[in-house]
C-alpha cells in the first residue's frame, strides 16, 4: 500500500508531459487530464480508507536509510485533503473543458492550459504528502510555477499586472522558507518532520521560538492571513474563471495545512497562540468588512476567501482536538464551496456579460438555473443550518467555548460578526445581480424618462451557458451538499485526525525506534 503514495504526484506529473507532447490535439489533452485527475481522486479515496482503518503510511523514496532520504507520508489529514482538492480540480478541469472556442480563444489561448493545470496539482498533492520541509517546499514550488503561467493565461495588461505582484509576493515567501528550512537544519542538522519533532526539544524556548516564527510568517503569507493577505484580491480576480476557481480553493488551503502540519507536529507548545488569535479575528474581519465595499463579484468573493482563513487558523489556535477537528472539517467544506462559487461567477460572467453589479439584474427571470446554481453554495458559505458552513462554524464556535479565555470569546464574536456579513455580502450579488430588472429594461425605463422611444433599445444578446459548464458546477455543488450529509461520519473522521495530530503517532510509524 505504501507504494500507492508516489502515485499523484507521479501521475500528475506525467500526464502534464504526454499532454505537453499532445499541443496541437486538444481533445487529447483533455482527456488525458481528466485521466490522470480520475486517477487521483480514486488514489486519494484508497489512501483515505486505509489510513482510516490501518493508520498512516510512510514511504522512504530512493531505498535511504531513515533520516536521510525523502519520505512521503500519509495520515487522516493528509489523505482527506488530497482527496477533496482532486475531486475539485477535476470539478474545474470539465468546466474548462465546456469552453467554446471563442471562450477558449479569450481565456486560455495557449496550448499549456492542461500541462500546467496538472503540474499545479503535482505540486498541491506533493506538499500535502510531503514528510520534509524541502520536499514541502519543493512541492509549493513546482504549484507556484505554474500558477504564474496559469494566472498570466491570455497576456492581457490586467492579468500580467496581477500576475507581477503575485509572483513578487511568491518568491519573497519562497525565499523566506529558504531562510526558515536553513536555519532549522542549522539548528538541529534534519528537515525530516517527525526527526524534527524530536530534535527541537532539544533546543531553547528562544530558538524554538524564533523558527515558529519564521515558518508561520512564511506560511502565513501563502494562506493570505492578515496583514500578509494584500496580494490575493489584486491577483485572483484577472484570471480565468477555472483557474481563479482552482486557486481559491486549492492554494490559500496548502498554507493552512501546513500551519497545521508544523503547529501540531513541531511546535505544540501553545507559544504563538496569541499572536494566532488575534490574526485571525482581523483576517476575518478586514477580509469580509473589504468583500461588503466591492461592487465586483470576483473581488468580493476573493476578500470573503481570506475573511474565512480566518475561522481556519481560529481553529489551529485553540490547540485543542476540538478546534483541529473543527478547522479539518471547515478547510474540507471551504475548498469546495469556494470554487463552486467562482465557477459560477464564471457563468454569471457569461450569460450577463460581467461580473459587476453595476451591469447585472433580473438573472433570475431570465437564468433562474443561474440563480439556484449561485443560492445553494452562497447560502453555505455563509453558514446558514443545517449546511456544512454551519456545521464547520458552530464545530470552532464550540470548541472555543471549551477554552473560554477572554480572547477566545472576542475571536468567537468576530466569527459572528463575519458570518452575518458574509450574509449580507451574499444577499447584495442576490439583490442586485438576480432580482430587480434586467439591464436592457433599465435602459429603457431611462428613455421613457428622458422622453425617448423605448423600442429603439436592442435587446442583449446573452450567450447561452455551455451544459458541460453547468455540469460541472451542480456536480462540485453535489460534492458540497454531500459534506452535509455525510457530516456525521465526516466530523468523526476529523475528530480521529485532529486527535492524531496531537498524540504523536505519526513519529512512530516514519521514524525508526532508535530516532525517537
Amino acid at each position: 500500500m505504501t507504494n500507492l503514495l508516489p502515485v499523484p504526484v507521479l501521475l500528475a506529473i506525467f500526464g502534464a508531459a504526454v499532454a505537453l507532447s499532445a499541443t496541437r490535439r486538444p481533445r487529447v489533452q483533455r482527456m488525458i487530464s481528466a485521466v490522470c485527475l480520475s486517477g487521483i481522486v480514486i488514489v486519494a479515496g484508497i489512501l483515505m480508507y486505509w489510513t482510516n482503518t490501518n493508520g498512516p503510511l510512510a514511504l522512504w523514496l530512493g531505498g535511504w536509510p531513515a533520516p536521510l532520504g525523502i519520505a512521503l507520508v500519509a495520515d487522516r489529514l493528509s489523505a482527506l485533503m488530497l482527496l477533496v482538492a482532486s475531486v475539485v480540480a477535476l470539478g474545474v478541469l470539465v468546466f474548462a473543458t465546456g469552453q467554446d472556442k471563442d471562450e477558449v480563444r479569450r481565456e486560455t489561448p495557449v496550448s499549456i492550459f492542461h500541462p500546467t493545470f496538472l503540474l499545479l496539482i503535482a505540486g498541491v498533492s506533493n506538499a500535502f504528502l510531503a514528510g520534509d520541509l524541502f520536499n514541502l517546499f519543493v512541492g509549493f514550488e513546482i504549484l507556484l510555477f505554474a500558477s504564474y503561467v496559469l494566472l498570466t493565461l491570455g497576456g492581457t495588461a490586467d492579468r500580467v499586472r496581477a500576475g507581477t505582484t503575485y509572483v513578487i509576493v511568491s518568491l519573497l515567501s519562497s525565499s523566506l522558507f529558504l531562510i526558515s528550512i536553513s536555519a532549522i537544519y542549522a539548528a538541529t542538522g534534519t528537515v525530516n518532520l517527525a526527526h524534527l519533532s524530536v530534535r527541537l526539544r532539544d533546543l531553547s524556548s528562544p530558538v524554538q521560538l524564533l523558527l515558529e516564527g519564521l515558518l508561520l510568517v512564511t506560511f502565513a503569507i501563502k494562506a493570505a492571513v492578515f496583514p500578509l493577505s494584500s496580494w490575493l484580491p489584486d491577483s485572483y480576480p484577472t484570471a480565468p474563471a477555472p483557474v481563479t476557481a482552482v486557486f481559491a480553493g486549492l492554494l490559500t488551503k496548502v498554507g493552512v495545512y501546513a500551519i497545521i502540519r508544523t503547529e501540531t507536529l513541531l511546535f505544540p507548545n501553545d507559544s504563538h497562540n496569541t499572536v494566532l488569535l488575534v490574526a485571525a479575528g482581523l483576517t476575518m474581519l478586514i477580509g469580509i468588512l473589504g468583500a461588503i465595499a466591492q461592487v465586483e463579484i470576483k473581488r468580493m468573493l476573493s476578500f470573503t476567501l481570506i475573511s474565512h482563513i480566518g475561522y481556519m487558523i481560529f481553529g489551529i489556535a485553540l490547540s485543542t482536538p476540538a478546534g483541529l477537528a473543527a478547522t479539518i472539517f471547515y478547510t474540507a467544506h471551504h475548498i469546495t464551496i469556494q470554487a463552486t462559487l467562482f465557477l459560477v461567477t464564471g457563468l454569471i460572467e457569461r450569460r450577463g456579460g460581467t461580473s459587476s453589479l453595476d451591469g447585472l439584474g433580473g438573472l433570475l427571470k431570465t437564468a433562474p438555473l443561474l440563480a439556484f446554481l449561485f443560492f445553494v453554495p452562497a447560502m453555505n458559505l455563509s453558514g446558514i443550518p443545517p449546511l456544512s458552513g454551519f456545521i464547520g462554524k458552530l464545530g470552532l464556535l464550540e470548541a472555543g467555548a471549551e477554552v473560554g479565555t477572554p480572547l477566545t470569546w472576542m475571536v468567537m464574536a468576530a466569527g459572528i460578526v463575519t458570518s452575518l456579513l458574509t450574509l449580507m455580502a451574499m444577499a447584495k450579488v442576490w439583490n442586485r445581480a438576480f432580482w430587480g430588472v434586467t439591464p436592457t429594461e433599465q435602459r429603457r425605463q431611462e428613455a421613457i424618462a428622458a422622453d425617448e422611444d423605448p423600442d429603439e433599445i436592442d435587446d442583449d444578446d446573452p450567450r447561452v451557458m455551455p451544459p458541460m459548464q453547468v455540469g460541472a458546477t451542480i456536480g462540485l455543488i453535489v460534492f458540497g451538499l454531500a459534506l452535509t450529509v455525510f457530516a456525521g461520519p465526516l466530523y468523526e473522521y476529523a475528530t480521529a485526525a485532529a486527535e492524531a495530530l496531537l498524540d504523536g503517532s505519526l513519529v512512530e510509524v516514519v521514524l525508526p525506534e532508535g530516532l525517537r
